[in-house]
C-alpha cells in the first residue's frame, strides 16, 4: 500500500461501545467514548477531521462515503467481550476484517486491540491474572518496541490507565510485542496486514482520563469489592472521588503521592503519547510496521 502524507487527516472512529450503555458513565461525569479521541487526536494535531460511526449500535457509514475516504481508523474499547460469538461482536469483527482489507492505518485501544488481534488470526482469553483496572504499573518497553514510531517518546518503564478483564492470548501472524508487564505481557503491538497496512494497539487505555476510571469505581463497586479490589465498596467510592478531584486539578499532589500517579497518566499530551505518535505515522512515510 502506498499511502498519501495527510495535511489535514481524516479519521474514522469506530466505537465499539453501544451508546445506551454508555449512558451510566457519562452521568457520573465522563465524556461519550468517542469524544476521547477526538480529543486526544486533536491535542497532537488540530486540524485533524473526525468521522465517529457507533459499530456496537450497527451504525453504517453516511450515505456515499467509503472506508477509502479516510486515512486512519481507530476501534475503541468496550465492555464487551470479544470471544462471545454475539452478532453484536461477530458484527465488528467482520467491520474489522473490512476494514484490514483496505490496507490503512488502524489504532486500537484495549477491545479495539482485542478484537483486531482476533479479525487478525490471533486469539483473545480472560486474563488469568485477573482484572486491571486504574492504573497499569510497570509496564516496560520490549526489545521490538524500542525504537518503534508507537512508543517514541516513552521511557523504558512507564504507567497507563486501564481497564480490562480480557488479554491477549496468541498474537496475529506476524505480530510484535512492543511492551508488556506482569499482569498482560502484551500491553502493545504492532503487525502489518495482509493488505499492505499495519495495526497499531495498546490493551492500556492512552485516550482516557481519571474521569472514567472514577465512574467504573463506583458502577462496579460491589463487584470490585467482592473481587478483593478494595475492602469495602465505601473505599471505592472514596477512590473515585480522589481521581475526580485529581482530574479536575492535576496540581493536587497530595493525592497524586498518595495513589502513586505521575505525568505520564496527569499531563493529557502525555499521557496520550501512543495516538499522537499513531496519528503522526499516518502522516508521514510507510514504516515501523
Amino acid at each position: 500500500m502506498t499511502r498519501r502524507p495527510a495535511d489535514r487527516p481524516h479519521i474514522l472512529i469506530a466505537d465499539c461501545w453501544g451508546a445506551a450503555a454508555q449512558q451510566a458513565m457519562i452521568a457520573l461525569g465522563a465524556r461519550a467514548n468517542a469524544r476521547f479521541f477526538e480529543d486526544a487526536l486533536r491535542l497532537h494535531e488540530p486540524a485533524v477531521r473526525c468521522t465517529s460511526i457507533n459499530v456496537a449500535d450497527g451504525e453504517e457509514l453516511p450515505a456515499g462515503v467509503t472506508l477509502d475516504a479516510f486515512d486512519g481508523v481507530m476501534l475503541t474499547g468496550s465492555p464487551l467481550c470479544v470471544c462471545d460469538t454475539t452478532p453484536t461482536v461477530r458484527h465488528q469483527i467482520d467491520f474489522a476484517r473490512a476494514v484490514f482489507a483496505c490496507g490503512m492505518p488502524v489504532w486500537g485501544s484495549c477491545y479495539g486491540l482485542q478484537l483486531a488481534t482476533v479479525a487478525l488470526g490471533g486469539a483473545v482469553r480472560r486474563n488469568p491474572n485477573g482484572r486491571e483496572l486504574g492504573v497499569a504499573r510497570a509496564i516496560a518497553v520490549t526489545g521490538q518496541g524500542v525504537g518503534h514510531p508507537l512508543l517514541s517518546g516513552r521511557p523504558s518503564v512507564f504507567d497507563a490507565l486501564c481497564s480490562h478483564e480480557d488479554e491477549v492470548e496468541s498474537l496475529p501472524p506476524g505480530a510484535s510485542v512492543l511492551a508488556g508487564n506482569s499482569t498482560s505481557t502484551v500491553q502493545a503491538m504492532a503487525v502489518r496486514t495482509p493488505a499492505g497496512g499495519a495495526f497499531f494497539g495498546t490493551q492500556y487505555h492512552p485516550e482516557l482520563d481519571l474521569t472514567v476510571i472514577a465512574a467504573i469505581f463506583q458502577l462496579r463497586a460491589s463487584d470490585l469489592a467482592a473481587e478483593g479490589f478494595a475492602r469495602a465498596e465505601a473505599d471505592l467510592h472514596g477512590l473515585a472521588g480522589d481521581y475526580r478531584a485529581l482530574a479536575e486539578a492535576p496540581d493536587r499532589q497530595d493525592i497524586a503521592r498518595r495513589h502513586d500517579i505521575g505525568s505520564t497518566i496527569l499531563d493529557p499530551r502525555e499521557r496520550s503519547l501512543e495516538i499522537g505518535n499513531w496519528l503522526a505515522w499516518v502522516q508521514g512515510p510507510v514504516d515501523g510496521g
